[in-house]
Order: C-alpha cells, then structure tokens, then sequence
C-alpha cells in the first residue's frame, strides 16, 4: 500500500476527529494524496468530485428532500400524529408508540433521519414530558426511531447505495420495509417495557374510539399513501426512482392545496432548505467520489478481496466481520461518505460469497443508520440532545437498551435474509 494514501486516510480522520465538515474532511484526505503525488493532474481530483455528483439516479436526491420539507409545511405531521394517537394513545406509554409510530410513517415521506428527528424533538418530546417521559429517554427514542428514516422507502441511502453498487433503486424501497416494520414493532416493545418498569402512564384518558380513529385516519390517508403510489407506479413502469421524486414533490404541493395550510412564503422557505441540504449531500458524494478514486487506483478493493478471500471461509464469518468493521466505521464517519468508499470494496466480496445483493445492502444501510445513533460521531444523537437540551453523557448511558435492541435486530436482520427479500421476490 501506498505511503501516500495512508497518510491521506489517517489525515481524513484526524479532520473528522476536529470536528470539520464531513466533505472538507475527506477532501482534504484526497488532495493530500494529490499533493504527495505531483505527476497527477489536480484537474484528475475535480474532475472526479464533479463526476461522483452528476450521476442521474443521485437527481432523485433533492427531488425527495423536496418533497419532504413541503410536507412538514402542508400539516401532515400534526394528521399523522393525531392518527398514531388514536391508535395507540392508552397503552402504557402511549405517547412513546406514537413518537415510534410517527417515525415511522414520516419516513416514508421525507426520506431524510436528521429531518425527521429534529422536527420530532421539537414536537414530541415536549408532550412526552409533560406525560411524564425524563427528558433523555424521550429524547433517546426520537434519536432511535429516526434511524428508521433510512429503512423505510424512499430512503436517501437507499438511492446512493443502488447507484453506486448498480443495484434496482426500486427492489431496495420494497425490501427496506421488511427491516423498518421489525425495527418499529421492536422500540414499540422496548418502549412498552420500560414504560411498565418505571411507570410511564397517560395523566388524562385519549379518545381512541372507532370514529376518532377513522375521523384521523381519513385526515392522514392521502400522505400515507405517497410510499404506495412511489413504490407502485416505478413497479408497473409509470416512472424511473428518480422521476418518482418529481411526482413526490407534485404530491406534497397537492397536498399543501387540499389541505389550505401551505403558503408561497413556506413553498420559497422549503425551495431554500432544500438547495441546503441537497447541497450539503451532494458535497459529501462529491468528495467521497474523489477519495474512492485513490482507493481504485491504488488497488485498495482487489487488496481486501484477496485479505478476505484468504482468511474467510464462509459466508456467516464474513457477514459478522462487515457488521463489526461497519459499526466501528458508523462510529466515525457519516454514512453516505463511508458508503460511497466503502460500497466497491464490500459489494464484490458478498458477491462472492453468494449473498443476494438486495439482502446485502440493507444489511449495509442499517449498519450506517445506527452508525449515526453512536458516538463519538453520531449525528442523530448531536442533532436531538441540540434540540431538546439533554447531557451527551446523560443519552449515551439512557441509550444502552437501544444499542443492545439494534444490534439484537442487525443480527436478525443479518441472519434472517426474508427480512429483506421477502417481500422483494413477491413483488418482483
């Protein structure tokens, strides 16, 4: 290996450990490698950062970020709830199914976990603390049940893993609801558990009758039926993934319409949010691309090809390995970086190994999606205990039941491939 692309490495992680911007940090990785070797042309590196974002499928990038800031503008978030509510409001620890309930539903809208987590910290933990809930354990169930943004079609993750690896866009939505439907039952367990142990209990009794149910139910039914239209229109070929955002998008403004709350200052405020954050994506992918072009070009993937194929003799030793060398990685770098490295590198050897490569990449995607639950990285966690005021140290320590919840679920998820490709073969 290269003297020049481990310094670049070890450098890339020092400016992460500074706390520098994710893509300042793996650019800066790369132009050191650039730097150390002169007879490389520095308009090789920009021409790989502006080639790594100009991929068609990445468009349907700030189509779903679109789409997902207009619906928190048209009121969706407050019908979802309402509706979550009337379904589970006066089980014990109602408000905390309903915070995991709404994680869930939202995510099949906006696509993005720090969205949704910081718009459920503002909304939800102030009600769950006035029912009782300690602010670092609500404050850690928003964090974890944002990890099933990622999980749930149309997953943002979901769109870059399949352009880079190749993969069908539209078989990883279906096959991301099999792990995001076990991850929900489970915190809605976990949930229910604690809630018992240390008496989490509704003050005031919640209309769950019949007709609230079905008075919320029809106040929510037209967002919720956006993940349907999505995933049913690229299935019968009405549209690609990447023109499903641009329906997505028409959806929400048709929602922002029936539903009279949607203004043309809030549809310029979502047009800004979205240049932010679509940009702030693109710009990691931008530079990732140009660091996983020294790792091509110093032969980094047929190295560890040969280091696994030498040392590993079947598929379940190789699985348990990526879950642990993953996890550690999740710790430190942010998810869409790590996966645009690291993705070449990986998805050949499950090739060969004989895993289904829809299996394996949501294997993948939820090892990144609690990656940002961990620290010392953890965006999730900085972004909600930024919100809602909680000590790190307080929701590290709080957060222990999750951890072990998630890995229990990596493990089935891991081990259990009809999680994942279940519901892809009868779809497909």
């Amino acid at each position: 290996m290269d003297f020049a692309v481990g310094l670049s490495a070890v450098l890339m992680l020092v400016f992460l450990f500074m706390k520098l911007p994710v893509f300042i940090a793996i650019l800066g990785g790369a132009v050191t490698y650039f730097m150390l070797h002169q007879e490389l042309s520095s308009a090789i590196l920009v021409q790989r950062i502006i080639a790594g974002s100009q991929s068609i499928p990445l468009l349907a990038i700030p189509f779903f970020v679109c789409a997902g800031v207009f619906m928190n503008y048209t009121g969706v978030t407050k019908r979802i709830m309402s509706f979550c509510e009337s379904i589970v409001g006066n089980v014990i620890g109602g408000i905390g199914h309903v915070t995991v309930l709404v994680a869930t539903l939202m995510g099949g809208l906006s696509g993005s976990n720090l969205a949704d987590a910081a718009m459920e910290a503002k909304m939800l933990v102030p009600e769950m603390k006035k029912r009782g809930f300690s602010n670092a354990f609500a404050s850690v169930l928003v964090a974890t049940a944002a990890i099933i943004t990622p999980l749930i079609p149309p997953g943002i993750a979901m769109i870059i893993y399949g352009s880079i690896a190749n993969v069908s866009i539209g078989k990883l939505f279906v096959a991301g609801i099999g792990p995001g439907l076990m991850l929900c039952v489970a915190l809605m367990l976990l949930v229910g558990f604690v809630s018992y142990k240390r008496g989490y209990r509704n003050t005031t009794k919640v209309d769950t009758s019949p007709k609230r149910i079905w008075t919320t139910f029809k106040g929510a039914f037209l967002p919720l039926c956006l993940p349907i239209i999505i995933i049913g229109g690229i299935r019968i070929g009405a549209f690609t993934p990447t023109e499903a955002g641009a329906v997505a998008i028409i959806y929400s403004l048709m929602l922002g319409i029936v539903y009279r709350e949607m203004k043309l200052k809030d549809i310029v405020t979502g047009l800004k949010e979205t240049v932010l954050t679509s940009a702030s994506i693109m710009l990691i992918i931008g530079a990732a691309s140009a660091f996983a072009w020294v790792l091509t070009r110093e032969r980094i993937p047929q190295y560890f090809t040969s280091l696994f194929i030498q040392h590993l003799d079947n598929a379940v030793v190789f699985l348990l390995c990526v879950n642990l060398f993953l996890l550690i990685i999740g710790m430190f770098i942010e998810g869409n970086a790590a996966m645009i490295i690291l993705v070449p590198l990986l998805a050949p050897l499950a090739k060969h190994f004989g895993i289904d490569e829809i299996h394996f990449a949501m294997v993948v995607i939820f090892n990144f999606a609690l990656g940002a639950l961990s620290p010392p990285m953890g965006t999730l966690m900085f972004v909600t205990c930024s919100i809602t005021k909680c000590p790190m140290s307080t929701f590290i320590k709080e957060a222990v039941p999750f951890y072990i919840l998630l890995v229990i679920c990596l493990l089935i998820l891991t081990f259990v491939p009809s999680f994942t490709t279940g519901l892809v073969n009868l779809v497909y």
